[in-house]
């Protein structure tokens, strides 16, 4: 099944993600490519719109990323944003020069054309969210001001017979107030897409091409148990069902039960063949005596790596290799570069004594809510579709100091008892992130008639859009003292408790 697509071309800008990812809300296919893209290939693409992104840089600095003038005449409509729009004015020989007063954060427009389509439904005045240090001062021949604030004469035209449109605001913010309707318009009114980018479609299509891909041959997954490896084994299995055997690696360093509950999610869900390596007590002899936070990471990196190529070696017979990378993982962000390949712990390198027919990446297309809402569909447990981020290397970097069997403990069961509390609360929804921590920290304390010399636990909770910044999360104080209550008179050797309120920056979310 064909679907239509929105592109998104990247100059640099740091929205660029966010961009694409506001028009798939309005079920349309989006994808991200750099400014370096040949016009030929943008013309057999067969795309319904085009979006210019903003970008850090000045249009009349040559060494700035430009476009050619070529692309404005494809009748293919185009919306600029920001430095997107800045270029189309420049492209169209208008006037881009320094602001007098740069426009930071939300201003007030004033819409001028009312039957402007991208207008449509918008207030005549509205709050829209600004960064530019340049403006358009003169708008080129043939287009249209059709929004102004107090500080930029142009801040947004259009030139409706060539279908080009462009806002010097950012509509993909939430500070914008009518973005979505902006967007919505263009994409709508403007570029009369129909909206056919669904997910139900995606699984059928998908499973589709996974049938016909891989055929009769075996696929083998690498599954975290984190929600891309889950919902890229539901995909895969639902297409060839016992020709996928999925490969889990319990290092022992997992919240309490977590392995169990993630191997019985599988077997029972899905037609597939699922292995469990269980090798805590490997882990533990290796990060015996290691301290240092980086030496620890590398040394259950390392050994993560060696243990699983060593079953893999033993279910490999041909076949495919399978990987939960999603859209992100392939393209780097704010450079201006979207061809540019990260390195990402989806995409795992291969020993070279290991060979395969293929790489298969199911998600490759999709963002993470788009994949949160596959898996949804596919029935997965809300437990692993909602799972918050857990690091690679799992508690081995919310254990301060070194890393024992007894020190796990404590901190599963901590943990356990943190988020259950925290579930029971009626709270869960409005945290991004919440966990316990176990500082590498002995104090006294007593407990009945007796003096104790024992562990502190940390909390820690955030409230986040990105993750690139987060503030500590203002939980009641009487969920704090339930909280606090219960993992000292619960959890052995827990003797004191202490709420982390630092904010990132200049912290991070995890401590190591």
């Amino acid at each position: 099944m064909s679907f239509e697509k929105i592109l998104v071309l990247d100059f640099g800008g740091q929205y660029n993600q966010l961009i694409a990812r506001r028009v798939r809300d309005e079920n349309v296919y989006a994808e991200i490519k750099t400014f370096e893209t040949p016009l030929e290939e943008i013309k057999a693409a067969g795309y319904k719109g085009i979006i210019f992104t903003g970008g850090p840089n000045s249009v009349y600095d040559m060494s700035s990323p430009h476009y050619s003038k070529e692309i404005l005449d494809l009748g293919i409509p185009v919306l600029g944003i920001c430095y997107g729009a800045q270029l189309m004015a420049w492209m169209c020989d208008g006037k881009v020069e320094s602001c007098i007063n740069s426009e930071y954060g939300k201003i007030e427009i004033e819409n001028t054309k009312r039957e402007s389509l991208l207008f449509k439904g918008v207030d005549t005045k509205s709050v829209v969210w600004m960064s530019h240090t340049d403006y358009i001062s003169k708008a080129p021949e043939g287009f249209e001001i059709t929004s102004h604030s107090a500080d930029c004469p142009c801040a947004s035209m259009e030139n409706e017979g060539r279908k080009l449109y462009a806002v010097q605001f950012h509509p993909e913010v939430t500070h914008t107030q009518f973005g979505k309707a902006f967007l919505h318009n263009f994409l709508f009114e403007v570029c009369a897409c129909k909206g056919d980018w669904v997910m139900d479609d995606f699984i059928e299509r998908t499973v589709a091409q996974l049938k016909e891909q891989i055929g009769d041959k075996k696929v083998v997954l690498g599954l975290s148990g984190g929600v891309d490896s889950s919902v890229a084994a539901g995909l895969l299995s639902r297409a060839v069902g016992k020709q996928l055997t999925c490969v889990f690696v319990d290092q022992g360093l997992m919240r309490k039960d977590e392995g169990d509950f993630v191997e019985k999610t599988f077997t029972s869900l899905f037609d597939m063949n699922f292995v469990r390596v269980n090798c805590g007590a490997q882990f533990i002899e290796k990060l015996r005596g290691i301290t240092d936070p980086e030496q620890k990471r590398k040394t259950i990196g390392s050994e993560f790596y060696k243990v699983f190529w060593d079953e893999i070696r033993k279910q490999a017979d041909g076949g495919f290799f399978a990987q939960g990378t999603i859209y992100p993982d392939r393209i780097e962000s704010g450079k201006g570069d979207a061809a540019t390949i990260k390195t990402h712990h989806n995409q795992v390198k291969m020993p070279e004594d290991i060979t395969f027919d293929g790489v298969i990446e199911p998600l490759g297309e999709l963002f993470k809510d788009e994949v949160r809402r596959v898996g949804e569909k596919l029935g997965i447990p809300k437990e692993l579709v909602w799972r918050q981020p857990f690091p690679g290397p799992g508690l081995g970097v919310r254990i301060i100091g070194e890393i024992t069997e007894e020190k796990i403990k404590v901190l599963q069961e901590a943990d356990a008892v943190f988020r259950d509390e925290i579930k029971k609360s009626g709270i869960e929804d409005t945290l991004s992130q919440f966990f316990a921590v176990l500082p590498d920290v002995q104090t006294v304390g007593v407990m009945g008639d007796h003096r104790t010399y024992d562990h502190l636990i940390a909390i820690r909770a955030v409230t986040t859009d990105d993750f690139m910044t987060a503030d500590w999360a203002k939980i009641p104080y009487d969920v704090l003292a339930r909280v606090s209550n219960r993992l000292t008179n619960e959890v052995e050797h827990v003797n004191r408790v202490v709420y982390d309120i630092t904010s990132k920056p200049p912290g991070t979310v995890e401590w190591e």
